[in-house]
This record gives structure tokens, C-alpha cells and sequence, in this order.
């Protein structure tokens, strides 16, 4: 596994599932992987928003081959 490479959440884009995380003074939290609509940023089955903008984004890594189904 390779390090990820985290971006500013202003250049993330929009209707792509990224990899999200807030990073503060507080710490690494709420690392999980959304979609972003506009200023709203929802999980990737678009069945609800998350309360919170992420301050990070980083693209997914690719499926690994073989891993479909488990």
C-alpha cells in the first residue's frame, strides 16, 4: 500500500467518491470516503450528507484484482 496523497478539500471534485478527512488541531478524524454535490458532501450512495466539511481529499485507490464480491 502506498502513502496517500492528500489534497485540499477546496480542489477536490465534484460527483467523483474521493477518499475525505478532517485534519486539525485536533487531530485525524471522520476518515471515510464521500461524494461531493455542490457544498454538501454525501456518502457514496447518495442516501444522505455528512454534517461536517472535510478539510482533505484524496483520490481511491483502484479495486485490487480479484477483490470484486468479498
Amino acid at each position: 500500500m502506498g502513502e496517500t496523497n492528500w489534497q485540499p478539500i477546496s480542489t477536490a471534485p465534484e460527483g467523483v467518491e474521493v477518499l475525505t478527512k478532517i485534519d486539525d488541531e485536533e487531530g485525524v478524524r471522520n476518515e471515510t470516503s464521500l461524494v461531493r454535490r455542490r457544498r454538501l458532501w454525501f456518502f457514496p450512495d447518495m442516501s444522505m450528507y455528512v454534517y461536517y466539511e472535510p478539510t482533505h481529499w484524496a483520490a481511491l485507490e483502484p479495486a485490487k484484482e480479484g477483490a470484486k464480491g468479498r
